[in-house]
């Protein structure tokens, strides 16, 4: 109903102006969805912080605000008498025809009454993050999967997204594993393909290990670095490798959950950090301390009570991620072609990088490298906890890798419906068996990371997140699939332009809340919260189940079948679109 409620506000407050034209300024209506269905659709709370400048009870200033919209034609077309209830909130109920035509207007509309945003700005979303010659894990779910989601819902409405897999491509790890490389698989350079590095995070523990109980090596790999940054034809040839090798392991995994990214590393930023120096410089931020170049953040004091510093650049001249990071901003935020020209940037990354990113950010906004009206924005989480509350971990302590979570959620997926066929004595093909299992175990390890406020830590549960009840993907896609079925077995009744007449209780309260689909969206564009959008189709699951329950569809009298199936088949499409925006793929049988 974010038309109505927009429409509504505009009215509210042209009362209001002319009920009080002596107030300058503060007439907010302060419109809100009803606290209980008893109430009405909306409610307007204005009329109270009214009360202390127009000296009068806020329950008279609602009575003049009503007698304008009473006035006003398109309020009595809009809505049904208002009333005033408590100390001075007014109740508004939207007229159940208008009501009716926002029904029928979402059957023919594919984006089901979400308009698309009026004007439009590039948004650059920088989710998932590996690091070169590490595998996934599971601490990169919750970035790929909240990232992917907050864009699906910002493209839906119209934004142009780049969407930016800031891959850990560059630093002093290189030296060690460049020299590694080098040292066990020289042929690599000089032949394609001649050496398999699947298994990236043993050569990387095996670097590791040498870089640690080895002091030749270790100078080896320094020496490398330097080799590195200094443009070295076999030292690039040996980073190349290893980032096609890990990028070809990364793809896999981003295949399966489908998610696109555009990938730019670290290293992309390398010819921009000079200049974020100079910026710094320019901007008077630049302090030296102890050799290192740093900025002192204000209102931000360590445990010495003094201010922390940002360092940018350290004593020995090399730079750190804030230098990369403050470039990456002034690339984003930068004009084309020197830049994305972004108006909004989010960092989908766990919570414990938050200090970090807010020293960032105030460094690029006291340097002007933030264009007024942009918007800059950290979308932290927590982590992903065993069912025993602590960082999840293999049995034998190690972390988990994300590609055998995947896998052990498809398997279990599969076990469950092999069990369910059984039960039901139904027969189905390999195929069918293979796509459903498949569909389900992914859908299941997205939606219960989704459906949590990304805000705090979540305990990963098979058990749970496969089950086919409560708020869980098996029951949503369960959901879809019966709702659907009831839909088709109707016929093409619903898609008939016939008027819709909803006469029970159970029916307008479907009606309402398929109408919450629109300001959902809109929510989640504003507050970046997936868990909101998979709370409303859960309930929006809840209140259809309510209705089919009570009120007769498929056996309904003609009068009112065309339109019980109306709801069906926009319950169905509602929640296939809100699932498909949190990544989620839909099944027409289970």
């Amino acid at each position: 109903m974010l038309s109505l409620s927009q429409s509504l506000d505009a009215q509210l407050r042209a009362a209001m102006q002319r009920a009080f034209p002596e107030v300058d300024a503060g007439l907010d209506p302060q419109l809100a969805p009803a606290s209980k269905p008893e109430f009405g659709d909306f409610q307007a709370n204005g009329a109270l912080p009214l009360a202390k400048p127009l000296k009068q009870a806020p329950r008279q200033i609602a009575t003049a605000i009503v007698e304008q919209l009473q006035a006003d034609p398109a309020f009595t077309d809009l809505c049904l008498e208002p009333q005033i209830a408590g100390p001075g909130f007014i109740n508004l109920t939207i007229r159940p025809e208008r009501l009716a035509a926002e029904v029928s207007a979402r059957l023919g509309d594919e984006r089901l009454g979400v308009p698309a945003v009026e004007n439009p700005a590039p948004v650059v979303v920088d989710f998932s993050s590996p690091n070169i010659a590490k595998e996934m894990h599971v601490g990169h779910l919750r970035s790929t999967i909240i990232g992917d989601s907050l864009a699906r819902v910002l493209e839906f409405r119209g934004h142009p997204v780049l969407r930016l897999n800031h891959v850990g491509d560059w630093g002093t790890q290189f030296g060690m594993l460049i020299t590694h490389l080098k040292q066990v698989a020289p042929e690599a350079l000089d032949t394609a393909d001649a050496v398999d590095l699947g298994d990236l995070v043993a050569f990387y523990r095996e670097a590791k290990k040498r870089f640690d109980d080895d002091e030749a090596f270790q100078s080896t790999s320094r020496d490398e670095v330097v080799k590195l940054q200094g443009g070295d034809p076999v030292s690039l040839k040996a980073w190349g490798l290893l980032c096609d090798q890990s990028r070809r392991e990364f793809q896999k995994i981003y295949d399966r959950l489908d998610i696109r990214l555009s990938e730019r590393g670290e290293s992309f930023y390398n010819p921009f950090l000079p200049a974020v120096i100079d910026g710094l410089k320019a901007a008077e931020l630049l302090v030296t301390d102890d050799g290192a170049q740093c900025v002192f953040l204000e209102g931000v004091q360590g445990k010495d009570g003094k201010p922390l510093p940002v360092i940018v650049q350290k004593s020995d001249g090399g730079f750190n991620y804030a230098t990369t990071d403050l470039a990456a901003i002034r690339y984003r935020f930068g004009a084309a072609p020197e830049g994305d020209g972004a108006r909004r940037v989010v960092y989908v990354t766990d919570a414990g990088q938050a200090n970090h990113f807010a020293g960032v950010f105030q460094v690029a906004e006291r340097a002007g490298w933030i264009p007024d009206g942009a918007r800059l924005e950290h979308v932290p989480f927590g982590l992903v906890q065993g069912e025993d509350g602590k960082k999840l971990k293999t049995r034998a302590g190690d972390t988990v890798r994300l590609r055998d979570l995947l896998d052990e959620a498809v398997e279990r997926a599969e076990t469950d419906l092999r069990s369910r066929l059984m039960e039901e004595e139904r027969s189905e093909s390999e195929e069918f068996i293979q796509h459903v299992a498949g569909t389900v175990g992914l859908a299941a390890v997205k939606y219960a990371d989704l459906s949590q406020n990304r805000i705090t830590n979540y305990q990963f549960s098979f058990d749970r997140m496969l089950a086919l009840q409560g708020n869980t993907a098996p029951y949503l896609l369960y959901a879809v699939v019966r709702i659907a079925g009831i839909a088709r077995k109707g016929g093409d009744l619903a898609a008939t332009n016939a008027q819709l007449n909803f006469s029970e209780p159970q029916e307008w309260a479907l009606v309402r809340e398929l109408l919450k689909f629109d300001a959902v969206i809109a929510e989640v564009e504003e507050e970046l919260l997936p868990n909101r959008l998979c709370s409303y189709l859960f309930e929006l699951s809840q209140v259809f189940n309510r209705f089919y329950d009570q009120v007769p569809v498929l056996k309904a009298d003609p009068e009112a079948l065309a339109s019980r199936l109306a709801l069906c088949r926009l319950t169905a499409d509602t929640l296939r679109l809100g699932l498909g925006l949190l990544g989620i793929a839909t099944l027409d049988r289970m």
